[in-house]
This record gives C-alpha cells, structure tokens and sequence, in this order.
C-alpha cells in the first residue's frame, strides 16, 4: 500500500512539473513579446510618430456632421443606466445628423421605460423593440438595429455616412463624434481609446480593467496602427463606414453585418475590415484640458460577471477567433494576431499548471 501511494505521489509531482515548465515556457514568450513591444512604442514615441494631437472640444463640438451618424445600442436589463447614457449623450451631441438607435427587449419594459425617459422626446433617437425575449447574443440585438437603420434609410431615401456602436453604460466624449466623423473620411475603421471608471467598491475587479485597458489603448492599439496591423474593435467608441458594414454582411452571405456564432463579434469585425482591404486609425487624441478624447465606462465590478466577461473574450479571441480568423497577412499581423490569442491562452496554461 505504501509504495502504491508512493507511486502515485511521484507521477501526480511529475505531470506538475511538467505542467509548470510549460506554463513557464508561455511566461517566457510572453516576456519577450512585451519586451519586443514596449522597444517598438519607445521608438514611435522617440521619433514622434506616437505623439498625441491636441483638440480643442469646444471648436468642434458643434460642427455640422458630413453625413447621417448612426450609433448603436444595444441594452439587455440596463434600466439602471441606460437613461443617464441617453441624456448624457443627446446634451454633447447636439448635431442634427445624429440618430440613437436603442435596441430593447419585450420582456424588458423596465430598460424600455428607463431609455423613453432618457431620450426626453428627443427625434433623434430610436427605441427598437426586438421581436424575440432575451437576452439573446450581442450580436443578434446589433443585427436588430442595423435592420432599424436599413429601413430608415429606405423610408428618407437616404443612406447613413458611419454606424457608432457603444455599450447601455457609455459615457461620450464631447468632441467624438465630430472626431469620428473626420476620421471616417479617409478609413473604414476607427477606434477611440476606451477609459474604464476606477472603482472605490471594487478595486481588485473592476478596476484592474483600468490597467488592461491602459496597456492596450495606450500602447499596444498604437503599434499595431503604426504597423499597419488590423486593429481589433472594442465594441465601443467605434466607427464603421456604412458601406463597409453592407460589404461584409455581403461576403458573409447575411443580410446583417454581425455574426451572431462569434463570441466575439466586435474584435473580429475590426480583423475582417483589414482583411477586405478597409483602412483602419486608432485616434489618441487629448482635448485641450489634457484628457483623453475617449469613450468612458464602468466594467463589471464583481467577481461573477468580470469572470464571464472574460471566459467569453478569452474563448473568442484565443480559441474561436483562432478556427475563424486564421493567420492572414504578414509579419506584422501575424505578431498581433499571436499578441491577442498568447495572453488568453497564457492564462488558460497557468489555471491548468496550477490545478
């Protein structure tokens, strides 16, 4: 019986070292590719090809758009936020061109009740009911709108210039749209840096997002643009160019552009404007009081929802993203692409050394 349990004990202590070394090996890569980035934003920052321009809000504030803005919202249980997202967003936008399409569910009527008071009668918003119960995907209720869009835009015979996406708990920069608005002009794709909120009450989970966040959007969305690298949506503070959204919804054979199999659409609708040949800007932008030109928001602040939240991106970047995506492009992408799919598997490798 004892040397059974000796036996035991030796192979369960060998399939842990063995597991250790190949979580170290993934640490070791990953040390290298952190290494290997942070010498490319020095070098960007040195020759001044990362430096930040500076735009004065209140000159562009309320300059006229060059073309329809639609922004898409889709909100599932978000009567909590959705009114003061609405209002906030209505009050620094004033431009004319803009149309808020909220997309809701019937089996919500407190988000439905919380969002017509947020628009205060406002024309340019559009409350969508959906036709199903939810919650359905992400991308089943951003199919939803966009289908909203197509009809308003066979109704006024005319057809929209950018699709915006933005999440039920967004807080809008004031000079954005008309920044987005420039920017859409010579790109398919553009992405604002993305702030998640400090939280006091939360500090070891959603407000380690402020970290991951400022790491991405401060650094790595920056050398992936000077590359030109595909860069990734972060399904909000996005635009997209209108005829771009028909044009993968037609190489897909649907009649919306979002996937609604993906679990992570909005990171792969970024890949797939690159890969038809779609010029992508990542804009880091400060307004004259310094702050950053960026979409601001709370991230999940506890353990439950952060820990789904992440288990999706991690199965469709690193895993989804990897059968679906492959490894188009050249060097340069193919960086990236292992950047977004390392870190995922990363940690998946460290749970099982672990475990």
């Amino acid at each position: 019986m004892g040397d059974t349990a000796a036996t035991a004990l030796y192979w369960l202590a060998l399939v842990e070292h063995e597991l250790l070394l190949f979580a170290g090996v993934f640490f070791l890569i990953g040390a290298i590719d952190e290494f290997a980035m942070d010498i490319a934003w020095f070098w960007l920052r040195l020759t001044g090809r990362a430096d930040t321009p500076v735009l004065n809000r209140r000159e562009v504030r309320y300059r006229q758009l060059s073309g329809r803005a639609a922004v898409l919202i889709p909100a599932w249980q978000e009567a909590g936020v959705i009114g003061d997202t609405l209002t906030h967003a209505l009050s620094v936008w004033p431009q004319e061109d803009l149309r808020i399409y909220v997309g809701v569910y019937r089996n919500d009527p407190a988000t439905l009740e919380a969002a017509a008071l947020g628009a205060r009668d406002d024309g340019r918003v559009r409350i969508v009911v959906h036709d199903r119960e939810g919650p359905s995907t992400k991308a089943d209720c951003l199919n939803r709108l966009y289908h909203a869009l197509q009809q308003d835009e066979l109704r006024e015979g005319r057809e929209a210039r950018m699709v915006i996406l933005h999440d039920a708990e967004d807080m809008v920069d004031a000079a954005a749209l008309s920044l987005l608005d420039r920017a859409i002009g010579t790109a398919q794709f553009v992405q604002l840096p993305v702030l998640p909120m400090p939280q006091r009450s939360a500090r070891w989970v959603g407000s380690h997002y402020c970290e991951e966040f400022a790491e991405a959007h401060g650094k790595a969305m920056v050398v992936r643009n000077a590359l030109g690298a595909s860069l990734p949506a972060a399904g909000v503070g996005c635009a997209f160019g209108r005829r771009m959204l028909a044009q993968i919804a037609f190489r897909a054979g649907r009649d919306a552009p979002f996937d609604e199999d993906s679990l992570t659409e909005d990171y792969e609708l970024g890949v797939k404007v690159a890969a038809l040949g779609g010029r992508s800007r990542f804009l880091r932008v400060r307004g004259e009081d310094g702050q950053l030109i960026a979409t601001r928001a709370y991230f999940p602040g506890q353990l439950g929802p952060a820990v789904r939240q992440k288990a999706r991106w991690m199965h469709g970047i690193a895993l989804q993203g990897w059968d679906r995506l492959g490894w188009t492009g050249g060097p340069g992408e193919w960086w990236m692409r292992l950047r977004d799919r390392r870190g995922p598997l990363s940690a998946l490798v460290l749970l099982t050394g672990y475990t």
